[in-house]
Order: C-alpha cells, then structure tokens, then sequence
C-alpha cells in the first residue's frame, strides 16, 4: 500500500485526558481519529507502516455525530471513527516531540 494511502487512513492522534492518561499508564495505548470505511487491519498495517512500531492490538469504535442546535437552527455534527491502538511491548510513538 502507497504512503500516501496510510496518511488518508489516519486522520490525528486525539491527545485527550484520557488519551493521555492511557498512554501514560501502559506507554503502549494511543487513541487516533481514523477513516469511518478503514478496517482494523488497514489501520494496523497504516499504524505499523507510518510510525515503524508492531501493533498488538487494535480496537475500533464509530461515534455518532451529535444533534446541535443553535436558536431555531438544528444542525448535526458528523460520525466519525476512533481508534485504539495497543502497541507490543518494547515499541512506543512520540506524538508530541520536544514540548
């Protein structure tokens, strides 16, 4: 698969509280905001490809867009896809470098 096609895969890392927190705890989860049509496997082999690490585990979840409304216009944010990536023991991705 083109490198091009691993960077259309995954879209950011979500540095959250509790992206962080997991990271911290096992220094092997990370949390990313992946394409709503990627498979498990297309993300482990883009994960594994972009960031040169070997995946243990990947753990999908689609969250729904949520209805909002502002005064009388009601509008609805769009579902999107997140993932949770466990690395094998030994590799780890620095996602913010020199803070």
């Amino acid at each position: 698969m083109k490198k091009e096609k691993h960077f259309d895969i995954i879209k950011r890392p979500l540095l959250t509280e509790k992206s962080t927190a997991l990271s911290n705890v096992s220094r092997q989860g990370y949390i990313f905001e992946v394409k709503l049509d990627a498979t498990k496997e297309e993300v482990k082999e883009a994960i594994e490809k972009v960031f040169n690490v070997q995946v243990a585990s990947i753990n999908t979840v689609v969250v729904g867009g949520k209805t909002k409304r502002v005064g009388r216009a009601i509008g609805k944010r769009s579902t999107w896809k997140k993932a949770y990536v466990t690395l094998k023991e030994g590799n780890e991705i620095n996602l913010v470098e020199g803070v």
